[in-house]
């Protein structure tokens, strides 16, 4: 049984920075894709970033230059480092890991920015 806790999240002012992190149990983190995807009310749950297990990333267009994933195996956590935040960011961040045709998912962390 994995496990994904989120944390990192908070209220910002636009233009500052959070990093979240999300921190798994259980088995196959290293050869697992881990992703960071978001929700805000009233729209879709859609993916923000994604890293393999061979550390090729992938971002959606919206974030490109301004977030950051990585991963740290021994520590069995992703991170995402979010810079130059904007009011637009506003939404609950949750962790993903995709591992042998098995998904799981983190409870969410919410992110808010606004002035």
């Amino acid at each position: 049984q994995v496990q994904l806790a989120e944390s990192g999240g908070g209220s910002v002012q636009p233009g500052e920075s959070l990093r979240l992190s999300c921190a798994a149990s259980g088995m196959f983190f290293s050869i697992s894709t881990m992703s960071w995807y978001r929700q805000a009310p009233g729209k879709q749950r859609e993916l923000v970033a994604g890293i393999n297990s061979g550390g090729s990333t992938n971002y959606a267009d919206s974030v490109k230059g301004r977030f950051t994933i990585s991963r740290d195996n021994a520590k069995k956590t992703v991170y995402l480092q979010m810079n130059s935040l904007k009011v637009e960011d506003t939404a609950v961040y949750y962790c993903n890991m995709l591992r042998v045709g098995l998904v799981s998912w983190g409870q969410g962390t919410q992110v808010t920015v606004s002035s």
